[in-house]
């Protein structure tokens, strides 16, 4: 790395560490590192992932009805999955507050920040790779993790593909909604995967 880039990771760092919990940006820091990693194997901009790594839950912390709000605010369509279940919409407001406030400007990096949560149609490489480190960072613990963490060095699609089955099947079982684009990811992916 060199030392501008370096430099650049530092003041991120100190960003996201202001504005998260301590657990938060620990979880900040495992998916930057394990979103590098990744995007080094699968050939990916290794930048580019730490980058969305660190920032994906930028928008994490605030409360649901703040985060509507600002959803309502920045002109996004609120489906009733998100109105249900606000939480979500802090990975599509991240991606513009990060936008606004630190002038990220790659749509690469905002995308993948944009569908870490719920995923959608057509992923990015790097989509991919957020999506999954943010389920397979050093600091999660959850029955299956050590399998899946093996897996993303074997087949990323797989990978996803089982990752998503595990979240589909747990809020099926909590009675949860399932939004939209988990299902369109999911019905892509068994294309692809059968």
């Amino acid at each position: 790395m060199t030392d501008r880039a370096d430099k650049t990771h530092m003041a991120y760092q100190r960003v996201i560490k202001e504005k998260l919990s301590t657990p938060r940006y620990r979880h900040a820091l495992g998916v930057a590192e394990t979103a590098q990693k990744l995007a080094e194997f699968w050939g990916a901009d290794p930048e580019k992932a730490w980058l969305a790594g660190m920032l994906h839950d930028y928008a994490r912390e605030y409360p649901p009805e703040e985060l509507l709000e600002m959803a309502t605010n920045y002109g996004l369509t609120i489906l009733r999955e998100e109105r249900i279940h606000p939480v979500v919409l802090h990975a599509p407001v991240g991606a513009l507050l990060v936008k606004k406030e630190l002038g990220i400007q790659d749509q690469e990096v905002l995308d993948a920040i944009a569908k870490h949560t719920v995923g959608g149609e057509h992923l990015s490489l790097l989509d991919k790779i957020i999506y999954l480190a943010d389920l397979i960072e050093p600091n999660r613990r959850w029955p299956g993790v050590e399998e899946l963490r093996r897996e993303v060095y074997y087949d990323l699609d797989l990978a996803l593909k089982h990752a998503l089955e595990g979240t589909l099947n747990l809020l099926r079982k909590k009675g949860q909604v399932i939004h939209p684009n988990s299902t369109l990811m999911y019905q892509q992916l068994s294309l692809i995967r059968k």
